[in-house]
């Protein structure tokens, strides 16, 4: 899977300097350097070089100011890292190649370069404001099935943890979880229910939630 990849890519680049999160805004690997504004690094992760893997990085692209693609090495060294073509369209578009050992061991392919300005400055920032507010690194980039733990989950699973002991108002849980106030009134899990005004409660699926994912609650 994608996610064999992950820790080794994510050690290569947080050895340069960054701090990696996986499965930030759809992309397998988002990397931040110190400073304002940050640079935004975004890896897209495959078991091996393809087209597909290219397209997903050009649709990130608009979001990071540097690119890069990562995924296995081909031990018999056919795989399309040897295609002079492939990397060749990889420097004209500005995508950086990672190849990934059996060892796990990251070499870089191709530099990544900036052939054109990318100026989505938007989508960069919600990428960067979701990066932020993530408590850790809860998910192995590369992924596919199980649902991202993004910010706001690790906020809403905080909030049952916390009604878990009996109901409570959100000003209550606001240490724990500072955005207690919205998450609460959306309810958008169904894991809480008001008993009184301004007062919460744990519902069942609440209670299943905290079991599925202990973790993330604590």
């Amino acid at each position: 899977m994608e996610t064999s990849l992950y820790l080794p890519v994510k050690t290569f680049l947080e050895t340069a300097g960054y701090t990696v999160k996986g499965e930030v805004g759809s992309c397998d690997l988002v990397g931040l350097s110190e400073g304002e504004p940050p640079v935004v690094v975004v890896c897209e992760l495959k078991l091996s070089f393809n087209l597909e893997l290219i397209l997903q990085a050009v649709d990130r692209a608009a979001a990071a100011d540097e690119i890069w693609i990562a995924a296995r090495v081909s031990a018999k060294g056919r795989g399309r890292e040897a295609d002079r073509r492939f990397r060749d369209l990889c420097r004209r578009l500005g995508i950086g190649m990672l190849g990934v050992s059996d060892g796990g061991v990251v070499s870089i392919i191709v530099s990544s370069i900036s052939p054109m300005p990318r100026t989505n400055t938007k989508r960069r920032s919600r990428l960067v404001a979701e990066h932020r507010k993530r408590r850790g690194d809860p998910m192995l980039g590369g992924g596919t099935k199980a649902p991202v733990m993004t910010a706001y989950r690790q906020q809403a699973l905080a909030c049952a943890a916390a009604l878990a002991a009996g109901p409570l108002r959100p000003r209550d849980i606001r240490p724990q979880a500072p955005d207690a106030a919205k998450i609460l009134l959306g309810n958008v899990y169904g894991w809480f229910e008001r008993i009184d005004r301004g007062v919460y409660a744990l519902t069942d699926a609440g209670q299943a939630a905290l079991v599925r994912w202990p973790q993330a609650a604590g």
